[in-house]
């Protein structure tokens, strides 16, 4: 059996919101990401705005799950 891995949302009426956060995020951390192809940029700068999409991403569900 394989295990072929796909670049799918589960939702995906969640990209446009997804794209904006992206775009947001880059703005914050003053990463000059643009929509569409971004291969002028380094890999640091890329990794860090998944990874700051993450951290505030699960900043918020910690918020969230405390306030129940």
């Amino acid at each position: 059996m394989s295990s072929k891995t796909t670049n799918r949302l589960e939702v995906p009426e969640a990209k446009e919101a997804l794209d904006r956060f992206k775009m947001e995020v880059a703005d914050e951390l003053g990463v000059p990401l643009s929509h569409g192809y971004n291969g002028n940029l380094t890999s640091y700068q890329n990794g860090s705005v998944g990874g700051y999409m993450v951290k505030k991403m699960i900043e918020a569900q910690e918020k969230q799950m405390s306030d129940r």
